[in-house]
């Protein structure tokens, strides 16, 4: 269960939350709400500001306009000088009331002739915007606080004998903007219930638009609390975003690896277990066998304790070997990385066996095409080489030959290893690097293997950054080709 609950680890700790779908209900809700809503506010605060500016300065042009009309009449009238035209009072009236303002007529001499109100009729008015005005300068006031604007437009007349034109008065008025403000005031009510419906249709579009979105991160949360409760050989499948689809496809990749490894761990315990319950059992039956008889005679009872030795021996051989593995494994493994004459490493390995396979009568040969240095963990890599030529040598046949060769390039160094043995079917060769996998398993036991040394050596090759490759036919032999960086990179 080792596996299996080192995989529940792992979906567990990337397991999506309800707390966390909520806080991602909840930003997108807000995402989405900001969207809608802050355009709106801030439509509405510029355009109204905008507004009032611009109704003023209408306000101010029609004005302008309606003024510089007057004048006209009044010049055109004589009004300047003579005050007693009905019609044109009239139309001082009516435009003051048009706008429900005061109008005031200065003349030249600074005399009020008219004002609508009558109340400083024939008064002298000296002000700042009236002379500034009789000298050309218009005065346009817009007070927001007193909600009134005020503006001085001049009265001319084209002198005689000349196309100049002179000011002779200046109409000084005065209106209220009150109804612009009211006006102003009743459409940004209405806004501001529009704001208030589309506020409220936004929040609801919000909410359902969230919804829509953390749909699938729910249906993956669903798919990883079943996986977590045991469910391993169920696929996660979301379909919708290509995001989470891809996550969905990631995850069955790792749960594919997990299901492999779960796979692989059970045979591992298998085969550990056969493999040692298989040299315990022998020792037993022979144990079992001498205790039974009584007087057995001295040459029997040293054959059988032979026999016994030669399990117990196994059993050590497969204990060290798993040791071996467990060492490698662990991913802290110390390298004893040292610079080593590779041609002579070769050399005292082939020196060692040797002796094997004299027994047999096969013929070792070491083909160094150059001299090779490089830097490697001496004692790791003797035995992964070791185990390479030992197997060359106990799955041969008998009066053959095992071939090992050196060269290198400017990267790496290559080991060539190739025995003139049984060779290996093509459809095992990819299983030969497993723990305890044996092509022929009685022939293993004969030899003594223990299904081990290949998967050491692969660890070993890999632990130098370098690569074992496999070509083999069956009964044409195989050859194991390594090739490590002549320069260790930790």
């Amino acid at each position: 269960m080792f596996i299996r609950n080192g995989a529940l680890a792992i979906i567990s700790r990337i397991k999506i939350k309800s707390k966390f779908l909520k806080s991602m209900s909840f930003r997108l809700f807000c995402v989405f709400l900001l969207i809608g809503i802050v355009p709106a506010f801030i439509f509405d605060v510029s355009f109204f500001s905008n507004y009032e500016e611009r109704m003023i300065q209408r306000r101010i042009s029609e004005l302008q306009n309606q003024c510089n009309i007057l004048g006209r009449q009044l010049t055109n009238g004589n009004y300047m000088s003579d005050q007693s035209s009905g019609s044109l009072n009239s139309a001082i009236i009516q435009l003051a009331n048009l706008y429900n303002g005061r109008i005031i007529i200065v003349n030249g001499g600074l005399k009020i002739i008219k004002d609508t109100y009558a109340l400083t009729e024939k008064k002298t008015l000296v002000s700042e915007a009236v002379i500034k005005c009789f000298r050309g300068e218009n005065r346009r006031i817009y007070d927001r606080e007193g909600e009134f604007i005020e503006l001085t437009v001049p009265i001319t007349e084209t002198k005689p004998n000349s196309e100049s034109r002179e000011i002779v008065g200046v109409v000084v008025v005065s209106v209220p903007t009150t109804d612009l403000i009211e006006e102003k005031e009743l459409l940004a009510g209405k806004s501001r219930i529009l704001i208030v419906v589309l506020g409220i249709g936004v929040i609801v579009a919000a909410a359902f638009c969230s919804a829509i979105f953390v749909r699938p991160f729910k249906k993956i949360l669903a798919s990883f609390e079943k996986i977590s409760d045991g469910y391993l050989t169920e696929n996660v499948t979301i379909s919708g975003y290509s995001e989470i689809e891809q996550i969905s496809e990631a995850f069955n990749q790792m749960l594919q690896r997990i299901r492999k490894l779960d796979e692989s761990r059970q045979e591992f315990v298998s085969n550990v277990s056969h493999e040692l319950k298989t040299p315990i059992t022998s020792m037993k039956v022979l144990a079992d066998s001498l205790l039974s008889q009584e007087d057995v005679p001295n040459e029997l009872y040293k054959e059988f304790m032979v026999d016994i030795t030669d399990e117990i021996d196994r059993e050590n051989k497969i204990i060290t070997d798993l040791l071996s593995l467990v060492k490698l494994d662990k991913t802290s493994a110390d390298m004893n990385i040292t610079v080593v004459s590779i041609n002579e490493l070769l050399e005292l390995i082939l020196k060692r066996l040797r002796p094997i396979a004299a027994t047999r009568n096969i013929e070792l040969v070491l083909e160094s095409f150059r001299d090779v240095t490089a830097e490697i963990d001496e004692v790791k890599l003797t035995l992964a080489l070791s185990n390479l030529i030992e197997n060359a040598i106990k799955y041969n046949r008998n009066d053959g030959w095992v071939k090992v060769s050196l060269n290198a390039d400017h990267k790496f160094f290559i080991i060539k290893v190739a025995d003139s043995g049984v060779g290996i079917p093509e459809d095992v060769q990819d299983r030969v690097f497993e723990r305890f996998y044996r092509v022929d398993k009685a022939r293993s036991r004969e030899t003594g293997g223990t299904g081990l040394g290949l998967s050491i050596t692969k660890n070993i090759v890999i632990m130098h950054n370098g690569q074992i490759k496999l070509y083999s036919n069956e009964k044409e032999g195989t050859i194991f080709s390594v090739r490590i960086p002549l320069t260790y990179i930790g």
